[in-house]
């Protein structure tokens, strides 16, 4: 199969326009996601006439830092007509799209497989570079053009059917957070609180239960056992068991789906988040705690509260900051107070916000068997026939 492999470098072509002019005011960024994304660069006092014009259907890439990272940026412009982006990006287009469709490429390059060797070929200087020449020599299958066309569109379903999902997953989250805010928010006075409520610290709303500090004698190697879930894997699914178990520990580090977990420490402005978790049974590491409910503790009213008090946890975790990292402490939980509703608000609260609640699950669920099945797709893109 492999002989029906074809360069890459035969198929694509450097380019090199510049915003003579200032003609093009979009700066955008490329994500090691394989995104673009706004700029966040400060470009005061920069010469933007010497940053690189990218329009629809061509290709920036980054092959610095390769192994460093384990993945090669680059991604395919697609979202607007043109942009501006840094210089030190290279861009590049296909040559003959009645070949090649730049969709079709920019699937190969969405393949973990790619970044495995991409990061295999990136021995350029102490940063683990990937030379252009040796990315041009990297390859890939190229079936016929009707093919090809066939192999996105049954993609982009897929694709399509996520960003969907995405899309009604944020509208049904904003429209919960803002009956969350209406009722138990705004206009709230703490001195003065409605009949039944009192004020009360976030800690006990729920349990909070840490993960695990694993230490390598709690291991068994060779045997097969459940994955360990870090903050990195809050949004993933994981389906694969690791070749190791562990002994006998407390069935409280343990997760399995539907269980609420919340990540305490890390970088404040990605970290210190809500999770439902539907990513199969795992062991649960320090840094998440997993929240428990007990008798008239609403699950539903801690979910949307947690999420309403981001703001607020990202300052306290600020104020702790090392090495760019933050962490919310139990003594922070104790000492965060909020109106706590009576019981019959909170009733009222899940008896509304229940649908969306569980409608929001299903589509994470689905999107996680949507997402496995577009890795299927992309796995099957080494094997195509012409």
């Amino acid at each position: 199969m492999k002989s029906s492999y074809k360069r890459i470098g035969d198929y694509i072509q450097l380019v090199d326009e510049r915003n003579k002019g200032l003609k093009v005011q979009n700066l955008l960024g490329l994500s090691i996601s394989k995104q673009f994304i706004p700029s966040v660069a400060n470009i005061i006092g920069t010469d933007m006439e010497n940053y690189k014009i990218i329009r629809r259907n061509q290709f920036a890439c980054s092959t610095m830092q390769v192994r460093r990272d384990k993945k090669m940026p680059v991604a395919l412009l697609q979202e607007v007509d043109e942009a501006i982006i840094s210089q030190a990006y290279p861009i590049f287009e296909v040559k003959d799209e009645q070949e090649l469709l730049p969709e079709y490429l920019m699937m190969w390059f969405t393949r973990s497989e790619f970044d495995r060797e991409a990061c295999f070929n990136a021995v350029g200087g102490v940063r683990g570079s990937l030379e252009w020449e040796d990315f041009c020599d990297m390859q890939l299958p190229i079936p016929h053009i009707t093919k090809q066309r066939e192999i996105v569109k049954e993609y982009n379903v897929v694709q399509n059917r996520i960003t969907l999902n995405q899309q009604l997953m944020q509208k049904l989250e904003e429209t919960a957070q803002a009956i969350y805010k209406q009722w138990f928010v705004e206009g709230i006075d703490l001195e003065n609180l409605p009949e039944g409520w009192k004020n009360k610290s976030v800690y006990d709303t729920t349990n909070f239960i840490n993960g695990a500090a694993f230490k390598e004698s709690d291991f068994e190697l060779h045997k097969v056992g459940l994955p360990i879930i870090k903050i990195a894997e809050l949004k993933k699914g994981v389906d694969n068991q690791t070749d190791f178990t562990l002994k006998q520990l407390p069935n409280k580090y343990k997760i399995t789906n539907g269980d609420m977990l919340y990540s305490w420490s890390g970088n404040p402005e990605t970290s210190l988040e809500v999770f439902k978790w539907f990513g199969g049974n795992a062991w649960l590491n320090q840094h998440i705690f997993k929240l428990e409910f007990e008798n008239k503790q609403s699950k539903y009213f801690v979910y949307y509260m947690l999420k309403e008090l981001k703001g607020e946890f990202v300052r306290l975790a600020e104020g702790k900051q090392t090495t760019g990292l933050g962490h919310v402490t139990i003594a922070d939980l104790k000492e965060l107070t909020i109106p706590y509703p009576s019981e019959k608000d909170l009733i009222k609260f899940e008896n509304v916000i229940k649908t969306f609640y569980d409608y929001d699950s299903v589509l994470i669920q689905e999107n996680q068997k949507l997402t496995e099945l577009k890795e299927l797709l992309l796995s099957k893109l080494a094997t195509v026939e012409k």
